[in-house]
Parts: structure tokens; sequence; C-alpha cells
């Protein structure tokens, strides 16, 4: 199968793999973006089935790669993997909680070949942190792993994902960045997907304190430049703020690629809930699936759109927006993401923001993450 969109020739090449090498993790944050039901899909791939992927994927024109979960920690190939991965001429970040990382692996995985770790925080506060990660040491760690980053040489790069509970702390945030001599900051506020979309009423910051926070961010960054300081923040707004929609990861199946820890091939980390029958490279080689798998066809071009979408001026900016944002809000992934102003389903934003507004749930009636089925995954 070809593309289904209005061009005839075939995409470009996959640039950015992303290997989700597990779904298991020792922390349960309200916000991951797992599915909903991790547990209960089917056996991780072994070493030498995902240092095939990387092959294939190299071999079309990946260029880099990043280590996923979960939490990929928990892998005890995983330096194996890194080096196979910088043997092919890849460019190699890993993406962890630091939880289970020591002094020792940051030196293992340097010799291996890794180009960074990327550490996330849950909080700049050790009592939000720990609650939010569902261990009472993970703010201690992450600390420490931080610093023992900084000490090998990597380039620092932190992650806080932020939101209601959290977002009014965006200065005490960014100080311990600096503290911790970051050198790239992602303040990243919940996007609505997995279990963040669970406990969307609950994360969703409001209006005011988002902007708040990014006027915040705003005279850090001017304060920091005017410095000549390295650090660099990136400030993500939620969707649900927007009257656009973004280009989903750059649009579907045009530069990113995503293998599940069971081998399912997907165009985006989301993808996994939408009624597509997504392919798996234990059944099919990754020039196949990207090329000429249904799944991977579904929503490329412009073909497949409905109005407002089909005639939109606009639509080959966003390219219709986010697909599983629009099965997971009007149930129907062919609908124009609601998050646009032009869509029939934009009530959909108004009323969450609305919600918003009024007093949101405590942070004791977030769903965490399934802990039962996590803690049992995790030892076994």
């Amino acid at each position: 199968m070809r593309n289904s969109g209005s061009s005839e020739t075939l995409p470009g090449p996959p640039l950015w793999l992303l290997a989700e090498l597990t779904y298991r993790c020792p922390l349960q944050c309200p916000y991951c973006s797992n599915p909903l039901d991790f547990a209960r899909h089917g056996e991780e791939l072994s070493t030498q089935e995902w240092i095939r992927v990387f092959r294939e994927a190299r071999d079309m024109g990946a260029a880099q790669l990043g280590f996923s979960g979960g939490e990929p920690l928990v892998r005890q190939d995983l330096a194996e993997l890194i080096k196979a991965a910088r043997d092919m001429g890849y460019y190699t970040n890993l993406i962890t909680s630091g939880i289970g990382l020591t002094e020792q692996k940051v030196r293992d995985f340097k010799v291996a070949g890794l180009d960074h770790i990327q550490i996330s925080f849950q909080a700049a506060d050790e009592a939000v942190n720990n609650m939010l990660a569902g261990s009472r040491k993970a703010f201690a760690q992450k600390l420490a792993m931080a610093r023992a980053v900084k000490a090998q040489g990597y380039p620092m790069v932190l992650n806080f994902v932020t939101h209601r509970h959290n977002i009014d702390r965006i200065a005490q945030i960014i100080e311990l960045c600096l503290e911790l001599e970051a050198d790239f900051v992602e303040l990243a506020t919940c996007q609505f997907y997995g279990w963040a979309e669970l406990n969307r009423v609950g994360l969703l910051p409001t209006r005011e304190q988002l902007q708040r926070a990014e006027r915040i961010t705003n005279e850090y960054r001017d304060r920091l430049e005017a410095q000549g300081h390295p650090c660099k923040l990136i400030f993500v707004t939620p969707d649900y703020y927007e009257e656009r929609p973004k280009t989903c990861m750059n649009g579907w199946a045009n530069l990113f690629l995503d293998i599940t820890p069971d081998g399912t091939a997907l165009p985006c980390h989301s993808a996994r809930q939408l009624p597509v029958q997504f392919p798996n490279v234990r059944e099919h080689s990754l020039s196949h699936i990207w090329n000429d798998s249904f799944g991977f066809n579904r929503f490329r071009g412009d073909d497949w759109m409905k109005e407002p979408c089909r005639s939109c001026d606009e639509k080959h900016k966003d390219l219709g927006g986010c697909r599983c944002q629009a099965f997971m809000l009007t149930g129907d992934a062919s609908n124009a993401d609601p998050v646009c102003s032009k869509s029939p389903h934009h009530g959909v934003i108004l009323k969450a923001r609305e919600e918003a507004e009024a007093p949101g749930l405590g942070m004791e009636h977030l769903t965490l993450r399934n802990a039962k089925a996590s803690q049992l995954i995790y030892r076994g």
C-alpha cells in the first residue's frame, strides 16, 4: 500500500526512532504516557530483536535513537543496546526517571557511547515530587543522579512535567535547574494522553496559571540570555489553550517511528488507542511497516480529511492536528482536532477550560498509574 495522501511518492525516512524498551516502571506518575492497560501487553522484544530493529531503521536513514519506557533502566541489556546503536552511528539519548540509575551505570553508558541522558522530575518540592512519583526516595535519587550525569560530561537535560499542582512554583523549578547546572530544561505542561487524560480534571492548569508561568519563564530566559548563560529554557503549552492544533509529531508517520515493548510499530506514542491495526516488527520489516502498511498510511497526506479540514487553507500547516486527540474527544480519528476553533467539536475544549477554572481535585484524588500492576511487572 502506498501513501494514501495526495503525493504519489514514498514518504521520507523515519529520522527519529523511539525504542520504548519496557512498560515496567517503579514509579506511578498520574500523567504517564503509557497505555492504561500497559500490564496486559505482550512479551518484550529480546536484545537481538531490538538490535535488528535498530539496524533496519538505520538502513532506512534513522539518525536519532531514544531509549524510553516505562523505565528503560529496568532492562538489564541497556548498555549492550546503547553500544549496538552507537556502533551503527546513531545519536543516542536515554529518557529516564533516574530511578535505578547509579554512578557506575552513568560511567558504563558513557563508555558504551550514550550521547545524552534526560532526567525527569515531578516537582522542585521534595514532598510533592515523591507523592506524585510514589516513592519516598525519588527526589533525593534524582538530585544525586543529575549531578552524576553532569560530572561525567553529558549535556545536562532536565524535564519537568508541569500541571496545576506544581506550575505555580515554576520559579523554584527553574532555580533548581540552574543549581544543577542544566544545559537544557523542558518545562512541558501536561499533554493529555494516557494517564494524563484520565486525570485531566485534576491536572489541567487554569489559563491564569499558565500565563503566569510562561511570563516568569520568559523573564528568566531573557535574564539568562543577557548574562550569556548556557541554560536553555523550553516552555511547552498544553494544546487545550491553543486555537489551532499542532502538527502532531511533525505529521503522521513523517519523521517519527515508535516501537513499543512488544514490537508494535506506531507513528506516535499514543496511536495504540486508535481503532487501527498497527503492524509488529516480529512479523514485518520496518521498510514494509513504514512505506506500505495500512496503519502508517492511514493519515498521511490529506486525502483522508473531512470538512472543515479538507477545504481549510491552513491544512498544510497543521495537517489536521492530532489524530489521537480527535479520537479521544470526538470518537472519530478522522475528525478535525477539537483544539482547532474551526472544529465543530471545539466546545469540548472550551468546556475543559471552564472546568479548569473551578477548584481542582487535590493530588490525593488523582488516579496514579496502576500501582499494583506496576509493582507486579517491575518485580517480575
